[in-house]
């Protein structure tokens, strides 16, 4: 049995808030150490507990061995808004089953946004059959930092 398989995917609930936004800020700080974030940790923590959790579908990943939440994902419509990792969960498969659930989810399609510098995600996500569909120079982000954004079609 893998690390993921000890694993459960679940909709998280306002217990979860807390939990769901230091995976965002450890994940964000390891994977994107130059892109600069335009919110405090604390102004992150109260996003996901004012706003992501209770008016976005979110997901966790709970590790039933005793580890708490390792991942978020939040679906908006049929945006894949988030998907981040415990850092050092990376490359266990946790990534994939948030990725099958999303297209359970919304099988009609998916969109996708990510930094254009985040060349680990743009691997990962292209390995399963998004295409890249838009460039930016991130003036329509917050962090002013140039994007791609990704589609999937069944």
């Amino acid at each position: 049995m893998s690390a993921a398989d000890s694993v459960e995917l679940r909709r998280a609930g306002a217990p979860d808030a807390t939990a769901a936004a230091g995976v965002w800020l450890r994940s964000f700080a390891a994977a994107l150490p130059t892109v600069v974030r335009p919110h405090s940790d604390d102004e992150v923590r109260a996003y996901f507990r004012d706003v992501v959790v209770p008016f976005r579908e979110t997901w966790v990943a709970d590790d039933r061995g005793g580890a708490g939440v390792v991942g978020v994902m939040v679906l908006d419509g049929d945006e894949l808004s988030q998907l981040y990792l415990e850092p050092g969960w990376r490359g266990r498969g946790l990534g994939d089953r948030f990725v099958a659930l999303a297209k359970e989810r919304v099988p009609r399609g998916l969109t996708l946004w990510t930094f254009q510098v985040n060349e680990p995600a743009h691997r990962f996500y292209e390995r399963h059959g998004f295409v890249a569909a838009e460039y930016t120079d991130g003036s329509g982000n917050e962090e002013r930092e140039p994007d791609v954004r990704y589609v999937w079609r069944p």
